[in-house]
């Protein structure tokens, strides 16, 4: 059964960072895009990053400059998504989740959430004064 589990979230100053990170097990593609999706309060659900299997990322044009995605892989076959999350903004503030689908190319767009098979729990990322 594939599983992604998030690490905490957590509150940070306005211009802080903050690493977040989903570790993915189980999943069996061949090939893989991996992605940060987060939902503000009153918001859509907006794509952060996207990330495939051979490194190509893509970015939300908001986060662009300030984010990274980064991945992982471990022999075992377990996979940790990192989200390195720098000079944060109030409208940063969101539930983050993690999701896995099969490959599909992200250079040109991050792929819209229909896409992913599997979702993580989410984790709280609130940006204060």
């Amino acid at each position: 059964e594939v599983q992604l589990v998030e690490s905490e979230g957590g509150s940070v100053q306005i211009g802080g960072s903050l690493n977040v990170s989903c570790i993915i097990s189980e999943l069996r593609y061949p090939g893989y895009t991996l992605a940060w999706y987060r939902r503000a309060p009153g918001k859509e659900r907006e794509g952060v990053a996207a990330i495939d299997k051979d490194g190509h990322t893509n970015y939300a044009p908001s986060v662009k400059g300030r984010f990274t995605i980064s991945q992982d892989r471990q022999d075992s076959g377990k996979i940790t998504l990192y989200l390195l999350m720098n000079n944060l903004q109030f409208e940063d503030t969101a539930m983050y989740y993690c999701a896995a689908g099969p490959y599909i190319p992200v250079t040109k767009v991050i792929p819209p959430p229909s896409w992913y098979n599997y979702w993580g729990q989410g984790t709280q990322v609130t940006v204060s004064s």
